[in-house]
């Protein structure tokens, strides 16, 4: 499958976060991993930057072409940072949003308003190519709490119980728009625009 030269690989088949980072990174062409018969890297590191550039690589390897790639996940205080770089997939390998969300709400059963506590995280990378020595890295941290119920039904993942006080919504009761202008993936992915520009988008490989 050809590619233009202004084509990003977005090394992940989440739709939502294709859907999300679409409407945030302009000025290039987005192609999920997908369309080029790439499947999705396996994430056995601690941490999320570990795995976002294990993502990256895995499918700039694949492509020829370069990537961004994101880890992210939702770490609650009360829970001593889980579901952390597990989050999607906290109650198993192939858990639904809602699994998730059920195990979470019955981890917390009991903590308090002010002990739910919590924050989603993203770290997005950018590879010019698989063996690119100098990758470049972006982080977002959104700031909430955790409701003991769900409340919206846009966003995927956590958004229907991680609640934002200053807007007294949860992530999903936001129109795309809000969201993307509030949330760590739209914090981290604008960061890395931002760098990107400063780095040739293709190098020789």
């Amino acid at each position: 499958m050809k590619a233009s030269p202004d084509t990003l690989v977005l090394a992940s088949n989440n739709s939502g976060k294709i859907k999300e980072i679409q409407a945030l990174l302009t000025g290039f062409q987005i192609r999920p991993q997908a369309d080029f018969g790439v499947t999705e890297a396996e994430e056995p590191a601690p941490t999320f930057v570990e795995n976002a550039l294990l993502k990256a690589r895995h499918a700039a390897r694949h492509c020829g072409l370069p990537t961004i790639a994101d880890d992210s996940g939702l770490m609650v205080d009360a829970l001593h940072g889980a579901p952390g770089v597990i989050s999607a997939r906290y109650a198993g390998i192939d858990a639904s949003d809602q699994t998730n969300i059920d195990k979470l709400l019955q981890a917390l059963a009991g903590v308090g308003e002010a002990q739910r506590t919590a924050r989603f995280v993203c770290v997005m990378v950018y590879l010019a190519h698989a063996d690119d020595p100098c990758p470049l890295i972006a982080h977002g941290v959104w700031q909430g709490q955790i409701l003991p119920h769900c409340q919206g039904n846009n966003g995927f993942g956590y958004d229907p119980v991680f609640w934002l006080p200053s807007l007294s919504y949860t992530s999903a009761e936001l129109s795309a728009e809000l969201k993307n202008t509030l949330s760590h993936r739209g914090q981290a992915l604008r960061q890395l625009v931002a760098a990107i520009q400063h780095k040739p988008v293709h190098a020789n490989l």
